[in-house]
């Protein structure tokens, strides 16, 4: 992919910061909450990045509507007032926002993650000294599809999509860019792998190849 001048647009969990200790933590929480088993390790390590109603969809015995609300309220209540600071800025983001800012490089955060929580943990780890926006689902799930909150982006911010790059560590990222428009650029510091990640232009190893993007 030819190096552009483009809207960058940043995955959080699993591409800015590293949260699996808040997410893992909060979903036993909830299961524990409901009755329901306790995943291994592997199956809790793949929640980190799709929509949290999606993952719990998957890890409920009976996942019907009210089973769903019943854990991720359960989820949302520890979350709340701890999970959001078990977490962890990748060693080497700051540094790359710091100098994709540095270029004029303008930059907001997509993430499946509700809007409330992941502005709280961007500007907590000071990255709205960079990010100039934070898009997120909201808590009713009106925006869960990364699709859906890619487009509620564009039409907001009255991007051109064709110029915009979705970074992220996930399918849902990939999925969201082809689905919009966008380019799609894979990392793979997170918690997708290459295969996962087939369908992005391009993959980066490491946070300092972000300056790579923009020209």
């Amino acid at each position: 992919m030819t190096a552009v001048r483009a809207t960058l647009l940043f995955d959080l969990d699993g591409t800015l910061s590293d949260n699996y200790e808040g997410i893992s933590r909060c979903i036993r929480h909830a299961l524990a909450r409901v009755g329901a088993p306790e995943p291994d390790a592997a199956t809790l390590r793949a929640c980190v990045g799709p929509p949290l109603r999606e993952s719990l969809a998957h890890l409920l015995p009976a996942p019907d509507a009210a089973a769903i609300d019943a854990a991720l309220a359960a989820y949302r209540e520890r979350f709340r007032d701890v999970g959001w600071r078990e977490n962890a800025v990748y060693e080497g983001v700051p540094e790359a926002l710091a100098a994709l800012a540095g270029t004029g490089a303008r930059m907001l955060v997509c993430t499946s993650k509700p809007e409330v929580y992941a502005t709280r943990i961007v500007a907590h780890f000071g990255l709205d000294a960079y990010v100039s926006r934070v898009y997120g689902a909201d808590l009713a799930g009106a925006l869960d599809d990364k699709r859906a909150l890619l487009a509620h982006l564009v039409a907001t911010e009255r991007l051109d999509a064709s110029r915009a790059i979705m970074i992220g560590d996930r399918h849902h990222d990939v999925r969201a860019a082809r689905a919009n428009g966008a380019r799609a650029v894979g990392v793979l510091w997170g918690y997708g792998t290459a295969a996962e990640l087939a369908g992005a232009e391009r993959l980066l190893a490491r946070p300092a190849e972000l300056g790579t993007l923009v020209g």
